[in-house]
């Protein structure tokens, strides 16, 4: 990266396409923390808070704006998440917590950059902090949408030939922000959703 961005110590963060079992292994990994007595926030992107939901309807194009707007939607939503006096994830982490997230910057480089230029998305999420973990689950784009073919509703980012551009936008991404201190953990997974969490309980000893 050309900027010096922070990284988050104890601060981890979940990534893959949709379909990948993102959520699955952040509740498995936030249920082995807890249970090794480690205060654990497990939270997600879109955010539970009103921009999160408000993105959340988009989503379910229950509402319609342009891809750039919603690209500002989510950096808003990001920047909320974060620095909320009340259930945000940097104070919970300067209490001495961890943070284990489903989705995040990442998400925002991979996904809105289909309608919007990689630029642009990158230049909205340039200015925040990076987990001290990424755990990238490595599913191919056939075998999410067959796991998402089994789940009512269609989102606007489904269908094969967008989610192997959002591979791309996702190495691009990951590139974009090497160098600065993440570590990043690649889990190349053929397993059922659940599969893969001994592959990320592997570095617990050092969270």
């Amino acid at each position: 990266m050309d900027r010096a961005v922070a990284v988050l110590e104890n601060f981890i963060v979940l990534e893959g396409l949709d379909g990948a079992g993102t959520t699955t292994q952040m509740e498995l990994l936030s249920a082995r923390l807890s249970g090794a007595g480690i205060d654990v926030l497990a939270t997600c992107e879109p955010s539970r808070g009103p921009v999160g939901s408000f993105i959340r309807r988009i989503l379910r194009q229950e509402v319609s704006v342009d891809p750039c707007t919603l690209a500002h939607l989510f950096a808003a939503d990001r920047n909320e998440h974060l620095y909320a006096a009340a259930g945000g994830m940097v104070p919970h982490l300067e209490s001495g917590g961890v943070v284990v997230c489903d989705r995040y910057l990442f998400s925002s480089l991979a996904y809105q950059s289909v309608g919007c230029s990689f630029g642009r998305v990158l230049e909205l999420n340039s200015r925040f902090p990076l987990p001290e973990y990424l755990v990238y689950l490595e599913v191919s784009p056939a075998e999410c949408q067959r796991r998402l073919s089994t789940r009512p509703g269609v989102e606007p980012f489904e269908g094969l030939a967008i989610q192997d551009e959002i591979v791309r936008n996702y190495e691009r991404g990951i590139e974009q922000m090497s160098g600065a201190g993440m570590k990043l953990i690649r889990v190349a997974s053929t397993q059922p959703v659940g599969g893969g969490g001994e592959n990320i309980w592997c570095f617990r000893e050092s969270v």
